[in-house]
């Protein structure tokens, strides 16, 4: 975490995280950062978008969770205004040799948090926002390559930390059934049509606040075994 404002973020469910590893669960935190101001880059120009400059420095390892998706035994990421290669490099070191940790630097203007920008939907398919990933990752070489149409939310809907892409964060409970905010009429079309069941949900409010479906949920119960897909 790279924002002082969150620094105690994770204490609200504090409490759940007792109880699972009362249950049994492994119990794995990053290093709290200090976060002391050589943590941002100082002078940093915000009106530069391409190439990316990150923000943050490389003081200590940084990172958010969701600068990452997990597929199995395969982890992609990026670099990001809140992950570092420290942070990267922590996670790598800690999963260790039975994980494979996927860089990608993308064309996105100030890059933090990757689920607006690839999805995995299911094993062989990916949902990968084109304006952003003009050269698909070669580990999805023989992957389906689903591009998401852009969102219909009003232009003069509020939105502070993020793009009208929040859309494309969805949650996927299986390989078949997607949530979806109920008033994005094009995207629910193109889900329906490339087979997959919809479930649809009023969410475009919490939108606002930078995140949706995916950045609002934590699996931490799961069916299935741990395989490799790529």
């Amino acid at each position: 975490m790279a924002w002082r404002s969150r620094y105690f973020e994770t204490f609200a469910f504090r409490d759940l995280l007792n109880d699972y590893f009362s249950q049994g669960t492994e119990w794995i935190a990053a290093p709290k950062p200090m976060l002391k101001d050589d943590v941002w880059q100082p002078n940093y120009d915000f009106e530069q978008e391409l190439p990316f400059r990150s923000i943050i420095t490389e003081a200590e390892p940084l990172f958010d969770a969701a600068d990452f998706m997990k597929m199995g035994r395969d982890i992609i990421g990026q670099r990001s205004h809140v992950t570092n290669n420290k942070g990267i490099e922590w996670l790598r070191r800690t999963l260790g040799p039975d994980y494979r940790v996927h860089i990608y630097e993308f064309e996105e203007p100030g890059p933090m948090h990757i689920d607006t920008t690839i999805l995995p939907l299911a094993p062989g398919r990916v949902l990968i926002n084109k304006d952003w990933v003009p050269q698909i990752p070669d580990i999805f070489k023989d992957w389906e390559i689903l591009n998401p149409p852009p969102s219909n939310l009003p232009d003069d809907h509020p939105l502070f930390i993020t793009s009208k892409w929040i859309h494309t964060n969805v949650l996927m409970l299986d390989e078949r059934t997607v949530v979806v905010e109920k008033d994005e009429e094009a995207l629910i079309s193109a889900f329906r049509k490339w087979g997959f069941e919809t479930i649809l949900c009023p969410f475009k409010h919490f939108q606002s606040f930078g995140g949706s479906f995916h950045c609002a949920t934590l699996d931490v119960k799961r069916r299935g075994g741990l395989h490799r897909y790529i």
